[in-house]
């Protein structure tokens, strides 16, 4: 498993637009597109996770349409067909999916003509998005894992989704961009990785009164994702997507242990790997 990245709509340069990739042998599941979510998997498979490879980025799960989780989609439509990636790209999502990626294939309409009918030796049409609009429960099965959609709270969004993936070996949960919930933890119920999004809540108590009422209804701090691991038992919590506004990644951690988890726990990094 790899955090290709771990980042908020925040301009952080060292933490690129939200992306986990889940790789089971050869075959890899990506949990959203992020923005450079092709060239942070160029940039994992350049460090060793060699099932990284363009060609082999052929399905995303969307657990929901914000920008920063989906500004990385139409890179993950078009880079890959470029480079001959040989199917389309499979998309899994909440209801909007299908419209986003046919305005996306709009956008690009005069690039895509260019390719298949000027001088570049293209001949397939395999930027197409084929998307699933899903609901809960299992949205995706293969001989490697199974994947299933777990309904979770995100503010106005009418429907936002974390993903649980079970591989013949373990079990990962990821929860996308929810306020806590007991879902997650029913979901997890002692995995082996919860990937879990999180503020700090005491730089929470720093920001505007709009601002905090806005994330106490889309996120989830730091002493609300103790209680939820706590319940969860995952073998290991691995914070990403991470609002830090001024905090370090050892201050998030040990707020989660003031709030009383004891089990292990990271504050994940972009390219890191997760085994």
């Amino acid at each position: 498993m790899a955090l290709l990245g771990t980042g908020t709509p925040n301009d952080d340069p060292n933490r690129w637009g939200p992306s986990v990739a889940i790789i089971v042998d050869d075959q890899v599941y990506l949990v959203d597109a992020g923005v450079g979510v092709v060239r942070r998997a160029a940039a994992a498979r350049a460090a060793g996770v060699e099932a990284l490879k363009v060609t082999s980025l052929s399905r995303v799960f969307l657990t929901h349409l914000h920008s920063d989780h989906t500004l990385g989609l139409p890179d993950l439509m078009f880079s890959p067909w470029v480079l001959e990636r040989p199917t389309p790209l499979d998309v899994f999502g909440p209801k909007g999916t299908a419209a986003m990626t046919a305005h996306l294939e709009a956008a690009w309409q005069d690039d895509i003509a260019v390719r298949l009918y000027g001088l570049e030796p293209q001949h397939t049409r395999n930027y197409r998005a084929v998307v699933h609009e899903t609901t809960s429960g299992v949205v995706f099965r293969d001989s490697k894992v199974a994947v299933t959609a777990i309904a979770v709270a995100h503010g106005s969004w009418p429907e936002a989704f974390a993903y649980s993936f079970q591989t013949p070996d373990r079990r990962i949960v990821v929860s996308g961009d929810t306020v806590a919930s007991d879902a997650i933890a029913a979901a997890c119920s002692g995995c082996d990785f919860l990937i879990h999004e999180v503020y700090s809540a005491e730089k929470f108590k720093t920001r505007p009164p709009e601002w905090q009422t806005y994330h106490k209804a889309f996120h989830t701090s730091t002493t609300e994702l103790a209680a939820v691991a706590t319940k969860a038992r995952p073998g290991t919590l691995v914070l990403y997507h991470q609002l830090f506004w001024g905090a370090t990644d050892d201050d998030l951690l040990a707020e989660i242990r003031a709030a009383g988890y004891l089990g292990r726990v990271v504050s994940g990094k972009d390219l890191q790997i997760l085994k």
